[in-house]
């Protein structure tokens, strides 16, 4: 692993921030990350941290730069090469981003969220059997992982198998927290609505 210790719980949080809370919140602590890594003198998260800072102000190219300085620093830092590859894909470089995801997971084959990722450019570009492998592998190494389980159900829906997309979709509600991402669940509930509907048509057409 190439990240630091002291730096992983806070990168978790960032990761955190960004899938479920908000802009605000998510620099807060890119910022906080950049100030302690600054202290510490460890150049490698610094330049994590700012290549955060500039994803989160939609900067990617500058991002991109301060994630290949991370990755000279830290060679063995799976997120760098992840969040450098979502770079990529927000500037509308395809193939070349799943082959950072690669890079990524040669080097942290044990790092969930870059398999998460990739199974998500993966379903984005219509490769949905390609995406489910890589959710599962997610899943393998992170059970918990919500935002896999919804990516997951997505990958089957497009693939029409419906039951399998509902289970994914139940198993979302079942691990987000009390009271949370009201948004998110309210999505989900219109989506298994959705599959309900089409399968009471399947039904009713047999």
């Amino acid at each position: 692993m190439g990240r630091h210790g002291a730096f992983v719980e806070l990168r978790l949080k960032l990761d955190e921030a960004i899938t479920y809370g908000t802009t605000q919140a998510a620099l807060k602590l890119a910022r906080d990350g950049l100030k302690r890594a600054r202290k510490a003198g460890l150049r490698g998260e610094e330049e994590y941290f700012s290549g955060q800072i500039e994803i989160i102000r939609e900067r990617y190219s500058s991002a991109i730069e301060h994630f290949d300085s991370a990755i000279r620093y830290n060679p063995f830092d799976g997120a760098a090469y992840n969040d450098r590859a979502l770079c990529m894909v927000e500037l509308g470089v395809i193939e070349a981003a799943l082959d950072y995801f690669d890079k990524g997971i040669e080097v942290e084959p044990d790092y969930a969220t870059i398999y998460h990722n990739k199974g998500w450019l993966l379903n984005n570009i219509g490769r949905h059997t390609e995406a489910i492998a890589c959710f599962h592998k997610a899943l393998e190494l992170e059970p918990g992982r919500a935002v896999t389980y919804d990516n997951l159900a997505d990958a089957y829906f497009n693939l029409g198998d419906l039951e399998a997309a509902l289970q994914a979709y139940r198993k979302v509600l079942e691990l987000l927290k009390p009271g949370s991402c009201r948004g998110i669940r309210k999505n989900i509930l219109l989506r298994i609505k959705e599959i309900e509907g089409l399968r009471a048509a399947k039904g009713k057409e047999r």
